[in-house]
C-alpha cells in the first residue's frame, strides 16, 4: 500500500459572522444564547468570527474568547480590525485575524486596462459549463449533500438535521425541513427553491435567516429565496 504524504489544501467553510458594536459581554452572552437556543444542532461546536470593524475601543480578546466558547461556540478569529495593536492582540489570544472579500479586493491593486480590437470586444466570452450535481430520494438528518462549483438539485425532500449546500443555487423538488446553504462560495446571485418551506437555516453567500425568522405565512408554501440588498427576500411561488 502506497503512503501519501501529508498535503495543504484549500477549501471552503460556511462560518457565522457575529458583528459587535458594543463588547459588553452580557450583551453577547444573551445573543449567543438565543441563537443556540433556536437551532442547538446547528451551532454546537459552530466556528465563529467576530467583525470588531465597528468597535471604539480595542476588547478583551481573551475574554470574548472565553465567552463565546462557553456557549459551545468555537471562536477562530476577527475581522475588521483598525489597526497593528488589534491584530497583535487578537494573535496573542490566539485567534486568527482575517480579510472579508470585499477587504482584499480593496486592498487589491487595480487589474491593467487591456483594449481588445473592436471585433474582439463585441463577442462574450464563453463561461465553462458545469453539470448540476442531482440527488435522487431524500437527504435524512445527518446528511450533508454538497455541490461544489455548481448547482444542486434534489428529487426528493430534506430531513430536520440534515444540511445542502452549493456554490450557485439549491433546487427542492420536496419538503425543505433541514439547511439550505447556497452561494456557498460567496456567489450572491445564488438562490434557493423548494415546494415546501419549512427551513431550520437559509443561507444565501453567508447570509443567514433561522426558523423563527421565517415569515409564517410562507411556511409549507413554495418558496423562491434570494438576496436583496444583503437581506434574504422570500417570495411564494405562484
Amino acid at each position: 500500500m502506497v503512503e501519501r504524504d501529508n498535503e495543504l489544501k484549500g477549501t471552503t467553510f460556511t462560518i457565522s459572522v457575529l458583528h459587535i458594536n458594543d463588547a459588553a459581554p452580557d450583551k453577547i452572552r444573551q445573543l449567543l444564547a438565543a441563537k443556540v437556543a433556536l437551532a442547538p444542532r446547528f451551532f454546537n461546536c459552530a466556528p465563529l468570527v467576530l467583525n470588531v470593524e465597528k468597535l471604539a475601543q480595542q476588547p478583551d480578546f481573551n475574554e470574548l474568547k472565553a465567552l463565546v466558547e462557553a456557549e459551545d461556540f468555537v471562536l477562530v478569529g476577527i475581522t475588521g480590525a483598525k489597526d497593528e495593536a488589534m491584530k497583535t492582540a487578537a494573535k496573542a489570544a490566539g485567534l486568527a485575524v482575517m480579510a472579508s472579500g470585499r477587504s482584499r479586493k480593496a486592498d487589491a491593486e487595480p487589474a491593467a486596462e487591456i483594449t481588445l480590437p473592436e471585433a474582439a470586444a463585441e463577442l462574450p466570452l464563453p463561461t465553462p459549463l458545469l453539470a448540476s450535481k442531482v440527488h435522487v430520494g431524500p437527504v435524512r438528518s445527518g446528511q450533508q449533500i454538497y455541490a461544489a462549483g455548481t448547482s444542486l438539485v434534489v428529487l426528493g425532500s430534506v430531513s430536520p438535521g440534515a444540511e445542502v449546500l452549493a456554490d450557485d443555487s439549491i433546487h427542492i423538488y420536496g419538503a425543505l425541513r433541514g439547511r439550505a446553504i447556497a452561494g456557498a462560495r460567496g456567489n450572491g446571485d445564488a438562490r434557493i427553491y423548494c415546494q415546501q418551506l419549512q427551513a431550520e437555516l437559509l443561507s444565501i453567500a453567508g447570509t443567514f435567516q433561522l426558523s423563527d425568522a421565517l415569515p409564517a405565512g410562507l411556511i409549507q408554501q413554495p418558496v423562491h429565496v434570494r438576496l436583496d440588498n444583503e437581506q434574504l427576500r422570500i417570495d411564494r411561488i405562484k
